[in-house]
């Protein structure tokens, strides 16, 4: 392995551009446009690239960047998401964007209603650019009323009730859970049960009403025993599931409000020796990781999660540069398309001869 020229002043080995332009046999502009995101580099020499920068721990010079004309931006994350699946899709999307576009991202984890006001305060006091909120900080009153009388370019992602202060990324959470809803009934659900999400995100609104409004279209009721309390976590879903399969007669379908709800359902049913789906439908919301590494796979509404936190860092860095340039530009409304996505959790529910008692004399 090259070593990395040590530069004057300085007690340590930095790698420079140059250094990784020899490891990787390519030249110094090679690898100044596969930092800089470009397009036009072989897929095997932008992989040679990446190895060397990785092996020589080279780090660009924001300083550079900026002499070149590309200030730099700091975008603040602000995070309290119970489901692990959920939160790791969505930094995937973040860190790719913000790699691409040389953001630096500032992540802190904050409890809902705890001491998130106080977090973004500080990231703002410290120069932050910009604050990204996912679920549930979206749905944060207080946070959305400082970032709102601060003029701190915000962006509220998944809520289902956005804020029209501020920027928004979501989708249509209602119709999302409509269609679910209509699809099992298709299948000839009569029985649905439903887990909700947690109360202080607004999407568990959208979703629980939704869901009512397909089964009051299809003239089904709703019984309150076929409605479980979740709240998003793994944990939840496996209470909430524990309580609808001992319903008599039991749901023939659950709609859960996200995957983590949904796989906890098909692990209770498992564990009560059901058949997913012979003897049970289940459904998710999100389509996460998780969706396709239980068994059977999850039938979901596929939220685009990795796009959506792409798509804030878009409009995010839109309004920051336009606010350096001193021009005002309205907050942005982005709805994004859902789909179902249909996999080996759901089916007609199963019919089974009536049970016939023989008395004996």
């Amino acid at each position: 392995m090259r070593a990395a020229r040590t530069r004057a002043g300085r007690g340590k080995n930095v790698a420079t551009i140059a250094d990784v332009a020899a490891q990787a046999g390519v030249s110094p502009m090679t690898v100044s446009r596969v930092v800089n995101g470009e397009q036009n580099v072989r897929e095997s020499t932008r992989e040679r690239v990446r190895e060397a920068i990785a092996s020589l721990n080279y780090v660009p010079n924001p300083a550079a960047r900026r002499l070149a004309g590309s200030e730099l931006i700091r975008i603040g994350v602000l995070y309290s998401n119970p489901s692990a699946g959920y939160l790791s899709e969505f930094l995937v999307g973040l860190l790719n964007k913000a790699s691409l576009m040389h953001i630096q991202l500032v992540v802190e984890k904050c409890e809902a209603g705890d001491h998130e006001e106080a977090a973004a305060r500080d990231l703002i006091t410290n120069g932050i650019d910009g604050l990204i909120l996912p679920p549930p900080l979206c749905d944060s009153a207080p946070l959305l009323s400082l970032v709102s009388d601060t003029a701190t370019p915000s962006v509220a992602v998944a809520s289902g009730a956005p804020d029209k202060r501020i920027n928004a990324v979501s989708i249509d959470d209602y119709r999302a859970a409509y269609d679910m809803t209509r699809h099992l009934v298709s299948l000839g659900h009569l029985r649905i049960g439903f887990i909700t999400g947690a109360p202080n995100q607004t999407a568990s609104e959208r979703r629980m009403a939704g869901f009512r409004a397909a089964m009051a279209e299809a003239g089904l009721g709703v019984p309150e025993e076929l409605v479980a309390k979740g709240m998003f976590n793994y944990r939840s879903g496996l209470d909430a599931a524990e309580v609808l399969l001992n319903v008599d007669p039991r749901p023939s379908a659950i709609f859960a409000s996200n995957d983590d709800m949904a796989a906890a359902t098909v692990a209770i049913a498992h564990r009560l020796h059901l058949d997913v789906p012979g003897d049970l439908t289940v459904a998710g919301f999100d389509d996460a990781a998780l969706a396709t590494t239980i068994w059977p796979e999850l039938t979901t509404v596929r939220q685009p999660i990795t796009d959506m936190a792409a798509t804030a860092v878009d409009i995010l860095v839109r309004q920051i540069r336009a606010r350096r340039a001193k021009e005002i530009i309205k907050p942005e409304q982005f709805v994004m398309d859902f789909a179902l996505i249909r996999r080996q959790s759901d089916a007609a529910p199963r019919l089974r001869p009536p049970v016939r008692i023989v008395s004996q004399s």
